[in-house]
Order: structure tokens, then sequence, then C-alpha cells
């Protein structure tokens, strides 16, 4: 049987930067905001930021709060939505008996709602492994974008690409590990879970 180590874990969940991609100089709000007043599409950017010449520069909790990851597909009952709360370790522990049910060969989105505290997220990107019997099967790394302090508690939302799941008894067969990392361009984690799915005939109804 193949073995797969800690370290090779780590490098999996590594983000992938373009050959001379080097990140910016880190900003705070503040600086942001006061940055060329006078410069109209720079204000637009800012504004899409939510960061405006009052913009706050300290908030309590981390930068980056995950609230939930979550998976919709057309092919769910009733526009249902599978939540994950990636804080709820007792959740996350309960995957490993009975892991989420995904419907074989369906359309399906992952997606985050997150807040930003306090100041501005260059570069954050989610990653996930998928793993089964200690084997990957595959990678996703999503580039989410530049995010200014989120308002009045209103998370940021963010849908990821349409994927479509396997079928087959083959891929059936066993239940799959999921390590997701939450990172930015200045290579700070702000999250690391793991969770897990099955493949099913049907969604589970009791996910």
């Amino acid at each position: 049987m193949a073995s797969h180590s800690h370290d090779d874990d780590a490098q999996d969940l590594q983000p992938t930067f373009t050959e001379g991609y080097r990140p910016g100089e880190k900003k705070t709000v503040d600086h942001y905001a006061e940055l060329d007043k006078e410069d109209e599409s720079l204000a637009r950017w800012k504004a899409s930021l939510g960061i405006g010449a009052a913009a706050a520069s300290t908030s309590n909790g981390p930068k980056v709060d995950i609230v939930s990851l979550f998976l919709t597909s057309p092919s769910l009952p009733d526009g249902k939505t599978i939540e994950l709360n990636p804080k709820d370790t007792d959740m996350l522990a309960s995957l490993k008996k009975n892991p989420i049910t995904i419907k074989e060969g369906t359309e399906y989105n992952v997606g985050m709602r997150f807040l930003v505290n306090g100041d501005v997220i260059s570069g954050l990107r989610y990653i996930h492994v998928v793993k089964r019997a200690g084997i990957k099967v595959d990678k996703m790394e999503q580039m989410l974008g530049s995010y200014g302090p989120s308002k009045d508690g209103a998370p940021h939302v963010s849908n990821f690409p349409t994927e479509e799941s396997p079928s087959g008894m083959i891929a059936r067969s066993g239940s799959y590990s999921v390590k997701s990392r939450i990172t930015d361009d200045d290579a700070q984690v702000h999250a690391d879970f793991e969770w897990h799915f099955k493949l099913g005939k049907e969604w589970d109804p009791n996910n």
C-alpha cells in the first residue's frame, strides 16, 4: 500500500503561483482609503472592496472568519444547500463515521461564506485535496480575490466553478477525505480543516 506522509500533505496544500509572481506590498485599510483619492478608477475599486475614507482599521476576531462551506446542486431537492461549519469540531468528527453523501454523476458547486475583519485581504484562495484510502485523487485551488472588511456582519459569498461528481461502482466504494485550507498572498493560513464525503445513487436526505 502506498504511504502518504505529513510532508506530502503540506506540499499538496501549498498554493500555486505563476512563475515570477510577486505579491504587492502589504497595505492597511487606512492606507488604501487615503490612497489617490482623486483617481476615479481606484475609487471604484476601493468601493468594490468596501473601503471608504472612514474605514475602520481595527476589529476583534480573526482576519478571515469562515462561516460555512456549502454545496449546492440543481439535483438537490427543493434547492436544498448542504452546509458545513469548519469551526464545529463535533460536526467534522462525526463526518468520519457518517460522511456527507453526494449524488454520483451530478453537477454541483462548492462555495464559501466568510467574514473579513479589520483589514484588506489580498489574494484569498481556497485549496482542497481529496483522498480515498490515503491516495490523492483530486486537488482544487480556487482564487477568491481581494476583500475589504465585511459590512454590518454580512459575510462575503464566493461560489466556485461547477464540477461533476464521479459515478460508477468503483467511485461509490469507500469514503473520501478532504483537507481544506484558506490562505492568501501573504502565505497566511486562515483555516485548515478536514471533512468527509461518499458518493451514492442519490443525495442523503439527512445531509
